[in-house]
């Protein structure tokens, strides 16, 4: 498969797609936006800002105790001159997690520990444009999606999407064009929840997940197995919850 992407095009129909939407379906409304540090919530508060102008983009920074990396949050905040919020998460956390310990009959698992940020920043990024006349953004991008790498009910949720069609290397090009610092689109992505980076945790690069969502080719059968298994067993975070029909 022949298969060519142009960053500047694709930049520019993302910013009329964003400012369509808005005047279509969100009018008068603002567009929040939770700043992770990362790439992906840089790029699509800067693609907010071309569309919408500064003012009606506002970010908010959700910590959990204390995050070794929100320089980067601030940095980005203060690149775009958008008003921001930091709320701290730890408190909120902490009290589910203990009220859920006291439960004699529940044995705590790992991957439930680790949602729990994902899912009260949600949570929070929610109330926050509630009171701000906002429209939270989903920041999460084809690559992560492909194989369920975002928490459902967490970061995989939100009210619009810009890059859920472009694939990790496609977004970086788009950040490029943006005029963002490379410090925000090249910094090297974790997960912030349980501390090792994305393709520590996936076990492949993005570079190889990239192009075989694009073309189709894979050198190794092993990898393209996992990945194959990855995509089908969180197919579920992203089709439409199961539900019964009336008449089946």
């Amino acid at each position: 498969m022949d298969y060519k992407f142009n960053a500047k095009e694709t930049k520019d129909k993302l910013v009329k797609w964003i400012k369509d939407l808005f005047e279509n379906d969100f009018k008068e409304k603002n567009c929040c936006v939770a700043l992770s540090g990362g790439k992906d919530s840089s790029i699509v508060a800067a693609l907010c800002v071309e569309a919408l102008g500064k003012d009606r983009v506002k970010g908010i920074m959700l910590p959990y105790h204390k995050q070794k990396d929100i320089d980067c949050s601030l940095l980005c905040a203060v690149h775009l001159d958008i008003d921001y919020e930091i709320v701290n998460i730890g408190k909120t956390v902490d009290s589910i997690i203990e009220e859920m310990k006291s439960k004699e009959k529940i044995t705590i698992t790992d991957q439930a520990l680790i949602n729990v940020p994902a899912r009260v920043r949600m949570t929070e990024l929610y109330f926050y444009a509630q009171c701000v006349n906002g429209i939270p953004s989903c920041n999460c991008n084809l690559s992560e999606d492909f194989v369920g790498y975002a928490t459902f009910g967490g970061d995989g949720f939100g009210s619009f999407a810009p890059l859920s069609n472009l694939t990790v290397t496609e977004v970086l090009q788009i950040g490029d064009e943006l005029g963002l610092p490379k410090k925000l689109i090249y910094k090297t992505p974790i997960d912030g929840l349980c501390g090792k980076t994305d393709e520590e945790n996936l076990g492949f690069s993005y570079a190889v997940l990239d192009k075989y969502i694009r073309t189709g080719e894979i050198e190794d059968d092993d990898l393209k197995q996992k990945i194959d298994e990855m995509h089908q067993k969180n197919l579920f975070k992203l089709l439409p919850m199961p539900s019964f029909k009336l008449g089946d």
